[in-house]
């Protein structure tokens, strides 16, 4: 069966280069991917997959059955939304859409999942069961695609009992696959915080209560008292800011400052008593200096988590794919993925795709020269259909069947 999958993917290969192009060359940002989905549902029609639009408002699903008698069902998770970058690549695929860029592989997400429902379509006779080919929005901003699949119950007849989903990784040589078990990526809640004081004339310092000043001595105050709050624990955790806004002028001291920031844990209960301290310590270290703040949390997403079984039984697959010196053992990242909302409702396996370049400094991910070997798209085809095979049992073989 490996055969056939990576003859497959390797007859699919240029069928995905081009949806991966036409993707690219057409970027939609979050929760406004219309044109996306509706090519995507085209293109699963032209293959004889079923079609499910509409999903989480502007995403697809798309339904691969097996000829076998199983019942099992998983989900092959893409996500397809791009992010407000101007592309600085001058490829003959590069944006056509000002300010909007694919900058972190969603496109390439996108074909490899194509591609892996074209091949397991293709030899639905030699497994049993059903895939869910999941194509979500929104996936860069909160609330998150995945929440709005998830509270809408889009998963269903039947209802998949675990989901895969990859990264892009370019910083990973090409060929090589990426795993971690357990706390894997970290959660990501936004910080909105405003500073009050009392503006005027620069000139006037007597009357004023200067949001500025007590800004200044808010920021690394904050930073240390979170440093030593949070510093001890057996799980890393990040507090910053990278938005500072004081609309006044030469001589014009401003009534308030605000800021904006991220706050990261990979500890859901230590998650939890931050969103209660943040707000208390920053209103008491404003007071101390007179003036007032108002610190909002908005809540993202939440630490994911690969459900440890399944990630093993993922490496093993990996290593019949690839050979076992390319399986690698990733270390924790302090980047966030709405696909953590998954791994909180079913066992879920996220895992990092090798895309780097050969010869080329790593093209990354969220800057407008990023881009990927193309050639990784048949590596991540097959190791999706292999997965899937796998993981609902290969009924081909268990006929009795070569």
């Amino acid at each position: 069966m490996i055969q056939r999958i990576k003859e497959e993917t390797a007859r699919r290969h240029a069928d995905m280069i081009a949806w991966r192009r036409h993707l690219h060359a057409h970027p939609e940002l979050s929760f406004a991917e219309h044109t996306t989905g509706a090519y995507i549902a085209e293109q699963l029609r032209g293959l004889g997959i079923g079609v499910r639009e509409g999903v989480a408002g502007t995403g697809v699903i798309g339904m691969v059955q097996g000829a076998g008698p199983g019942q099992g069902c998983i989900c092959l998770r893409a996500d397809i939304d791009a992010l407000p970058i101007q592309e600085a690549n001058t490829c003959d695929y590069r944006s056509v859409n000002d300010g909007v860029m694919h900058a972190c592989g969603h496109d390439a997400h996108t074909a490899m999942v194509l591609g892996a429902g074209a091949v397991l379509h293709e030899l639905r006779d030699r497994w049993s069961g059903t895939v869910h080919l999941l194509f979500q929005p929104g996936e860069e901003k909160i609330p998150g695609g995945a929440t709005l699949v998830l509270n809408e119950d889009a998963l269903r007849d039947p209802r998949p009992t675990l989901i895969i989903g990859q990264h892009c990784t370019p910083e990973l040589e090409l060929g090589k696959l990426g795993f971690r078990a357990g706390p894997f990526m970290a959660s990501s809640d936004e910080l909105y915080v405003t500073v009050k004081g009392k503006g005027g004339h620069a000139a006037q310092p007597a009357k004023l209560i200067d949001p500025i000043m007590i800004t200044a001595h808010l920021l690394p105050r904050l930073k240390a008292d979170f440093a030593e709050r949070y510093g001890a624990a057996s799980t890393p955790s990040l507090l910053a800011f990278g938005k500072v806004e004081a609309l006044g002028a030469t001589n014009v001291v401003p009534d308030v400052v605000k800021l904006a920031g991220t706050l990261r844990a990979f500890n859901e209960e230590q998650r939890a008593d931050m969103h209660q301290w943040l707000p208390e310590r920053a209103r008491a270290i404003c007071a101390e200096h007179r003036g007032s703040c108002d610190l909002k949390v908005l809540k993202g997403y939440p630490v994911l988590v690969n459900d440890p079984a399944l990630t093993e039984r993922m490496r093993t697959i990996a290593a019949e794919l690839v050979g076992e010196r390319n399986v690698v053992e990733m270390d924790i990242r302090m980047g966030s993925e709405d696909f953590a909302f998954y791994t909180h409702a079913m066992p879920g396996s996220f895992y990092r795709l090798g895309t780097g370049i050969p010869g080329a400094p790593p093209r990354n991910v969220h800057t407008p020269t990023f881009d990927i070997d193309e050639e990784a798209l048949r590596i991540g085809s097959a190791m999706m259909a292999l997965a899937a095979v796998r993981e609902l049992g290969n009924g081909y073989q268990q006929t009795g069947h070569p």
